[in-house]
């Protein structure tokens, strides 16, 4: 077997490159009867905000060709509860627990850092910077520098551990966005998050989501997940994870081979609850099969 042990940045090594992507895996537990979870790398769980959030009113996913919609809206009950409730539930998993962050302003991101920071064994965050940013009129914190480098730097003085922030694909340059964040002390990216798209049902001639619009996942944003994974591997000293239609082993490798040390599987969980553990196996067995003594000799080795 080759050595699929990845570093995700601020002291933290996973066993094997393949994560969960937020808001696909639950908190984890709900796949627990499926696959065996310390056979991943790690899981990121859903959308944690300071208070409480119903989400948006349905309907609020769609399909698409080659992918889906969705505008669920970040619903969760609030850090304060996820502490006392449910981590209690989910730390007993033996696989790296990563909390993913969201909020309506930088306090409110900062807030939510700090309360998770209390509990020293959740050891990494991940920071969705696609949220809008109600603060100042609904821009997305996401899609400027001067937004992302805000939060990031509110976010690394109330966290110690690992900060991951999620990048925004809706954006011109994504690796001027990439070289932000990095600057105030990002230990990693994750890219993308899901680009923005809408769906009309034309027989009722009304938008298939409540919210008009939605982000679209699945296969087809692989490719432009791939080239701005590749863009800002080659922009940033700092790791970088990829995500976006991951649905196969093949799919996984076409990012580590662009330039990420890791990997997130998101809207392939929802067609396959085993997808993810199919996926390391596949690396392991591509490995073998090239040779490949060690997975790090992969990330950003392709020919060109």
């Amino acid at each position: 077997m080759a050595r699929l042990n990845v570093n995700i940045g601020g002291g933290i090594t996973l066993r094997n490159p393949v994560l969960t992507a937020s808001g696909t895996f639950g908190y984890g537990e709900e796949f627990a009867d499926f696959i065996d979870l310390s056979r991943l790398g790690g899981y990121i769980i859903k959308g944690t905000t300071l208070h409480h959030r119903e989400g948006n009113p349905y309907p609020r996913m769609a399909e698409t060709p080659s992918g889906m919609l969705n505008a669920v809206g970040l619903q969760n009950k609030g850090v304060d509860y996820f502490i006392e409730h449910i981590y209690p539930r989910i730390c007993r998993y033996d696989s790296e627990l990563i909390v993913n962050v969201s909020g309506a302003n930088v306090d409110d991101y900062a807030e939510t850092a700090r309360r998770l920071a209390e509990r020293t064994d959740i050891r990494a965050i991940e920071v969705n910077i696609s949220c809008p940013n109600v603060k100042e009129g609904g821009m997305a914190f996401g899609t400027t520098c001067a937004g992302a480098a805000s939060v990031t730097r509110a976010i690394r003085e109330a966290f110690p551990g690992t900060v991951i922030v999620k990048l925004s694909p809706n954006v011109t340059d994504i690796a001027e966005i990439a070289r932000a964040v990095e600057a105030e002390g990002a230990d990693a990216v994750s890219l993308i998050n899901t680009l923005m798209g809408m769906a009309i049902d034309v027989e009722r001639r009304r938008p298939c989501l409540s919210t008009i619009t939605g982000g679209l996942s699945g296969p087809a944003v692989r490719p432009v997940a791939v080239r701005m994974v590749w863009q800002v591997a080659k922009a940033v000293s700092i790791p970088v994870i990829g995500l976006g239609g991951i649905m196969d082993g093949r799919d996984a490798m076409e990012f580590i081979l662009a330039g990420a040390s890791a990997v997130e599987i998101g809207t392939a969980n929802f067609i396959d609850p085993a997808a993810t553990v199919k996926i390391v196996e596949w690396i392991d067995n591509y490995c073998t099969r090239h040779g490949v003594e060690d997975i790090n000799e992969l990330i950003g080795a392709i020919n060109q």
